[in-house]
């Protein structure tokens, strides 16, 4: 029999293919709920919206916090994939602008990040695998501002604050999150030498009234979540 064969008849090989598949609805179904109700939110209820069942959901997460940190690793992994595009931009001021724009864009995009690295800092203080990435960071900003194209007192923790601040509009619904190319961009001319040219600013500022239809649906919205929570508890 070749090994084509018995692998057809291997009767694992369907079950390990459920398991991933379960673990990866998983995943998805814990971000999404997550970004509605912060790290606390319902571990049974994210098993029922994956379509699991919740003995499945601990044999993969023993825990809350072996499912942060599970998701906190995924997510760092998406962000390493974003550093070959930095050391590829044609300077070091092009890569600040590439780091900005793509760590605030993956922010936005998966409101549930935020919560997950502020829990991940009180579970494991000292679990930082994205150190290498934070010394690579300081040598590009350091880079930029001997080029003059970076203001001299400007720390790649400012950059990485600026971005993080950005990134957090994802958390206060589509009427903010799609504002942040522009917000982002007018951190970023903030951030530029002195003399130095500032593109035009992408997309539109809200005008008074969609502003006020953004801050009356943010109320709701707290409100709407607080309202369940109240009713979980």
């Amino acid at each position: 029999m070749t090994s084509s064969a018995r692998a057809a008849q291997d009767p694992a090989q369907p079950r390990r293919k459920d398991a991933r598949l379960n673990r990866e609805r998983l995943v998805t179904e814990a971000r999404a709920l997550i970004a509605e109700n912060g790290v606390d939110a319902s571990l049974e209820e994210i098993a029922r919206r994956a379509d699991v069942g919740v003995a499945t959901l601990y044999r993969n997460f023993p825990s809350r916090d072996d499912l942060v940190r599970a998701l906190y690793d995924i997510a760092l992994g998406e962000l390493g994939t974003v550093r070959e595009e930095i050391v590829a931009a044609p300077s070091a001021w092009d890569g600040v602008v590439v780091y900005a724009e793509r760590v605030a864009e993956w922010l936005v995009a998966d409101p549930s990040l935020p919560p997950i690295l502020r829990r991940m800092s009180v579970i494991d203080p000292s679990y930082r695998p994205a150190v290498e990435f934070e010394t690579f960071l300081t040598s590009l900003v350091a880079q930029a501002k001997r080029d003059g194209d970076l203001r001299g007192d400007v720390a790649a923790v400012d950059v990485g604050m600026i971005v993080t601040m950005v990134g957090s509009l994802g958390t206060l619904g589509e009427g903010y999150s799609g504002q942040w190319r522009r917000q982002l961009s007018i951190a970023l001319d903030g951030l530029r030498g002195a003399g130095l040219d500032r593109p035009k600013l992408p997309g539109r500022p809200l005008n008074a009234n969609e502003f006020q239809a953004t801050v009356h649906g943010l109320t709701r919205g707290a409100k709407r979540r607080s309202t369940r929570g109240a009713a979980r508890d």
